[in-house]
């Protein structure tokens, strides 16, 4: 599809890589991972070879498999590489547990040994799906036989398949059974994933969109939050109004009815919560996310904790993409100076990009973490739980600047138990907050 000037609207089409369902592609080197990759594929996506170590970072293939829909297919290191970078390849093929929601193990007729046993048992200890795979089956009359050697050793999986990535003509009945073991393993909130605001409208509804263009804005499109606020409205046929923050105010007094929801950028929130009548219910489109890529009431409860924050507390910024910080970026400056405002007190900051979330949390009072929409839910939830098994509070952008600008409550009205859960950890504990300037000020715009 393209454009009335001819260019392809790609950004509106493509189903986000965190949208798709993570197959990640583990096994020893020379199993055959990168070949069964592109025998799925039904091209050369990764490089094979007989060499060992070839495939020397995770390789990602999008692809669509009916029934089940968008998959994203994560070729690993092999699990035994030897090679100098063999370390910190290993230790990317590790970090991928986090991020898959099937394990896809690839082995060879005979071959069961520590690393295979390895793989099968963190995914058990994870409660992740196992799908095994053998390859180089080039003769068919030995599949049984390599199935069931793999069977007895496994434990419990959602399929063993054997097939021979050398076999063109066998493509389609291994593609077949691929994809009957994956709606075995598809995970639960995969098939059914959390609403984003869908279930806040009912047909016919009317949800406002309050979107800054500012100096951080893309260039010609809307960010991927807001084209998938879009999507998910009218998904559950309702209607959709999109304003920049200056003209919202106007565009409310022309309405003939309030809106059902608005929803606004959480530097704007402030601003929107002012203008917005009280009976109209309203939040952001990081808070959104916070419910559909993680535990909304965990961080709410983290919120909370930026009353008992003390003087030199160190405070850790997460930030899930990579992208180049810009003069006033949100997470490097903004809340940073945000939160300084809101305490009163001389706080440190460190800040993580991309998907390397520290493992060691030690040391940091509070997680203050992005949307997560470039995230899996699986990866949020692990980020969440790897901050609370460490007694790290964890929030995110949204709460944490609806906090520091003295409307958390007012947006998370909508989400009646996030809200209990932030009112429940306020009064948890009887310590005093600290001396405080108060609500900060919106971002000059």
């Amino acid at each position: 599809m393209t454009t009335d000037n001819g260019q392809l609207t790609t950004n509106m089409l493509s189903t986000p890589k965190s949208l798709r369902l993570q197959i990640g592609l583990f096994g020893c080197t020379n199993v055959g991972k990168s070949s069964f990759l592109n025998y799925l594929a039904g091209q050369d996506v990764a490089i094979t070879s007989p060499l060992p170590g070839t495939t020397t970072d995770i390789v990602e293939k999008a692809l669509e498999l009916l029934p089940i829909g968008p998959v994203l297919l994560l070729d690993t290191a092999g699990l035994d590489d030897q090679s100098l970078l063999a370390g910190r390849r290993l230790a990317k093929t590790s970090a991928l547990f986090e991020r898959a929601d099937v394990v896809v193990l690839v082995t060879e007729p005979g071959q069961w040994g520590p690393y295979e046993a390895e793989v099968a048992a963190e995914a058990r200890r994870r409660k992740q799906p196992l799908i095994v795979v053998v390859n180089k089956v080039d003769d068919p009359g030995g599949e049984p036989a390599a199935r069931a050697f793999c069977e007895r050793r496994a434990g419990p999986t959602a399929g063993v398949l054997g097939c021979s990535c050398r076999n063109v003509a066998d493509r389609e009945r291994t593609l077949h059974a691929f994809k009957a073991a994956l709606l075995k393993a598809c995970p639960e909130d995969f098939l059914n994933p959390p609403a984003l605001l869908g279930d806040l409208l009912s047909p016919g509804g009317l949800a406002v969109l309050v979107v800054p263009i500012d100096l951080q804005a893309p260039k010609g499109r809307l960010i991927l939050p807001q084209v998938q606020a879009i999507r998910d409205a009218l998904d559950n046929d309702a209607a959709v109004l999109v304003v920049k923050e200056r003209e919202y105010a106007a565009l409310l007094a022309t309405l003939g009815r309030p809106p059902d929801l608005v929803v606004c950028d959480s530097q704007v929130v402030q601003k929107m919560v002012a203008d917005t009548p009280p009976a109209v219910r309203c939040t952001t489109f990081s808070i959104l996310f916070a419910r559909c890529k993680g535990d909304l009431q965990e961080l709410a409860r983290g919120a909370a904790r930026l009353d008992r924050l003390q003087p030199g507390d160190r405070v850790l910024i997460a930030e899930a993409c990579s992208h180049h910080a810009l003069e006033d970026d949100i997470g490097r400056v903004k809340i940073p100076r945000w939160l300084r405002q809101y305490t009163g007190l001389d706080l440190v900051f460190d800040v993580s990009a991309g998907r390397d979330f520290p493992a060691d949390l030690a040391g940091y009072r509070l997680v203050v973490h992005c949307g997560a929409c470039m995230l899996t839910r699986r990866e949020m939830l692990a980020h969440i739980q790897r901050a609370r098994a460490q007694g790290v509070a964890i929030t995110n952008y949204g709460l944490c600047i609806a906090q520091a600008q003295g409307v958390l409550r007012r947006v998370l009205a909508p989400f009646p138990a996030a809200l209990d859960a932030y009112d429940r950890a306020t009064t948890a504990e009887q310590i005093p907050r600290p001396q405080t300037v108060g609500p900060v000020e919106s971002a000059k715009r």
